[in-house]
């Protein structure tokens, strides 16, 4: 089956600029010119395409870009690498999460103080996140700090590890609208509201669900 730019792009909802960039950029192989120089698409450009449609919204196109590249060279085995490399990551953060709820349940039954103060090095140790990360959070007000009044040195509590983890857990994951809605939900969260922060958790797990 053949197709001309337009009834292609329209089957993808795409403008047929859009397909010149994709072959430009070899997501999709050369198309055939017909003898007025007009481009004529078949069936595997159609299957490319239905790949990028499929792949993108769970693993984002720089990564479906990165198997496609390897597909159209037939390197099937690193294809199926790099995408079981990105299973890997997604599982590591459903881990992350499942870890995170429990321990927010165990403060909800609990009556552990949330006040105890840290330093950013701290929190870094504990965390596992830079302190330039944490730093360039707090400056894009995902996380917002006290400071100490003699030294003007951030201080952070527990609630404020709680934060900065569900934002490690979305540092990978494909930028969406999904995506920027729990990250400013991230930011608005009442620090001391546990039941929130579960609410807010469960939400990214959910998340992580529709990503697999």
């Amino acid at each position: 089956m053949y197709y001309g730019p337009k009834k292609l792009a329209d089957k993808y909802k795409l403008s047929a600029n859009t397909l010149r960039n994709y072959e430009a950029n070899g997501l999709i192989p050369p198309a055939a010119r017909s003898s007025n120089g007009y481009r004529i698409y078949t069936q595997r450009h159609d299957e490319y395409l239905a790949c990028i449609q499929a792949m993108t919204p769970a693993f984002g196109m720089e990564v479906t870009s990165e198997v496609l590249h390897c597909i159209r060279r037939n390197e099937l085995d690193d294809a199926l690498w790099i995408v079981r490399d990105r299973e890997v990551m997604l599982h590591r953060d459903k881990v992350s999460i499942d870890q995170l709820i429990g321990e927010l349940k165990s403060y909800a039954e609990g009556s552990q103080d949330f006040n105890q103060r840290f330093s950013i090095h701290e929190v870094s140790r504990r965390t596992g996140a830079p302190k330039s990360a944490i730093r360039y959070w707090e400056k894009i007000g995902l996380i917002t700090t006290d400071r100490d009044p003699d030294n003007e040195y951030r201080l952070y509590n527990e609630a404020h590890l709680f934060r900065i983890r569900m934002i490690q857990i979305l540092q990978s994951s494909v930028y969406s609208e999904e995506t920027v809605n729990l990250k400013q939900s991230i930011a608005s969260l009442e620090l001391q509201n546990i039941e929130h922060t579960m609410k807010l958790a469960e939400s990214i797990k959910t998340y992580l669900h529709k990503s697999i």
